[in-house]
């Protein structure tokens, strides 16, 4: 039997690089690769579908699952695994001590819907009491090169998100003092975002967690790291093809065992790619950076999801299996 001839899009991210590189490959696929930034793909997935598999959005899939849309079949391979809240900066001189000086104030975010926006809101919600409806939201992305126009995203009621326009930027705005902090801050090169790189902020902004505390905090207490990015397929493929959903889920994970077993050998090159926990050759051969299945990342997956329902993304709460392919459920 051929091979089944298909496009692949993936961010070029350290679990992906050996699918891309051609170093394994899902079995009975051939696979058209293209490298993309995450903002670019996900845009051009929901607006155009351009690939057959690719990196999605969790938010994104949440959002088109709970109103009962199937253009995509998810796989529970995440390829981003980050705590979200550590990435919040804050100007120097704006006077955000804690988490809770967040309230009332000006945020800036990329795209309100996105999931690492989704996770920090949920986390400052719950842990530090604050209200996103008590934020002045100052969103980059608007138009059609957003990925709400993509999902049919509209603001939960009380919920203000002013549109930053086309000439300014959350860094400009961050520069010039009128905004005061941003859930996240993206300059990489790309289709879609176009904050200037993080370095021409300079002092003026710092993050308004430290990273390592927050982190050893937060897996003491929560226990798990925020994925915001899947794998998905068309779905007309996945029906057509039954087999496909796990053939590809087992290329993922050969791919991760071969950046583990990298990792355990040379130490030191792949350092970036680790979790910060795991700081030995030991520790390292024990630990999966990447947690993938349905069953064993279940509570990460029911709080997005509640996370998503709370923030009025999602109008019914979505249970995490449903998310992904019925053959995905048991890993």
């Amino acid at each position: 039997m051929p091979a089944l001839q298909v496009s692949l899009a993936l961010n070029p991210g350290p679990l992906t690089r050996p699918l891309l590189d051609g170093e394994t490959t899902a079995e009975g696929v051939e696979w058209a690769a293209t490298a993309l930034h995450p903002s670019e793909m996900f845009w051009r997935q929901l607006h155009f579908g351009d690939f057959d598999i690719s990196e999605m959005s969790l938010a994104s899939l949440l959002q088109a699952v709970a109103k009962g849309e199937r253009d995509w079949v998810g796989l529970p391979v995440f390829t981003t695994r980050h705590l979200c809240h550590t990435d919040i900066i804050v100007r120097t001189d704006a006077g955000i001590e804690s988490p809770a000086d967040l309230a009332g104030r000006r945020v800036g975010v990329p795209e309100y819907q996105q999931t690492s926006a989704v996770w920090s809101r949920g986390v400052l919600a719950d842990e530090h009491g604050v209200d996103p409806a008590g934020i002045a939201w100052h969103m980059e992305r608007g138009g059609d090169t957003s990925h709400a126009a993509g999902t049919g995203f509209t603001p939960p009621e009380g919920v203000r998100i002013e549109q930053i326009p086309p000439s300014e930027s959350i860094g400009s705005l961050l520069a010039a003092g009128e905004l005061d902090a941003s859930l996240l801050y993206l300059s990489d090169g790309n289709l879609i975002d176009r904050s200037p790189g993080r370095a021409t902020l300079g002092t003026r902004v710092r993050r308004l967690f430290d990273p390592a505390a927050e982190t050893a905090r937060y897996l003491r207490t929560a226990g798990f790291r925020h994925a915001t990015h899947c794998v998905v397929i068309r779905a007309e493929l996945a029906d057509a093809h039954p087999w496909l959903a796990l053939n590809l889920y087992a290329a993922f994970e050969r791919a991760k065992r071969l950046v583990a077993e990298r990792a355990a050998a040379a130490l030191a090159p792949w350092t970036p790619v680790l979790p910060g926990a795991a700081d030995t050759r030991r520790d390292l051969a024990a630990t999966d950076p990447w947690p993938s299945g349905v069953a064993g990342q279940r509570d990460m997956l029911a709080t997005l999801c509640r996370y998503a329902h709370d923030q009025g993304l999602t109008q019914r709460l979505v249970d995490p299996g449903e998310l992904f392919a019925d053959r995905t459920h048991a890993l």
